[in-house]
């Protein structure tokens, strides 16, 4: 059954859609499910200062994906970066979030491991967009 919060968080899409004037993108498929993430972003002075996504994906990946976009803006390349390695962890390992990446917490737990590669696949494409 889905969690009620995955689908508040998910229902959450102020940031969707796209970017002309972006200044990184990329793309990614989830191999498994065929769930697709786009994400365009605009970084001035090493700082994502607009984050706009699109993506045909399940709820899961929604939800991660709104949070995502709500909690890069005005952070630096290396944090989202750091908190990107610090998510691939937290299936694995209970990770508390620091405050700039709390509401994570209630997402990339244990109880959700099956979804693991749906609520990593936004937080990949947008490391795979800032490491251009």
């Amino acid at each position: 059954m889905i969690d009620k919060e995955i689908i508040k968080i998910a229902s959450n899409t102020e940031n969707h859609g796209t970017l002309d004037n972006h200044t990184h993108f990329s793309k990614l498929k989830n191999a498994i499910c065929g769930d697709e993430m786009k994400v365009y972003l605009i970084v001035k002075k090493n700082k994502v200062v607009t984050f706009k996504y699109e993506c045909e994906s399940c709820i899961y990946c929604q939800a991660s994906v709104s949070l995502l976009s709500r909690n890069s803006k005005n952070q630096s390349i290396n944090k989202i970066k750091d908190f990107a390695k610090q998510a691939k962890n937290s299936f694995d390992n209970k990770v508390s979030f620091s405050k700039d990446w709390k509401d994570f917490n209630n997402i990339l737990i244990n109880d959700n491991i099956a979804r693991k590669e749906c609520l990593l696949l936004p937080i990949n494409a947008a490391v795979d967009a800032l490491s251009d």
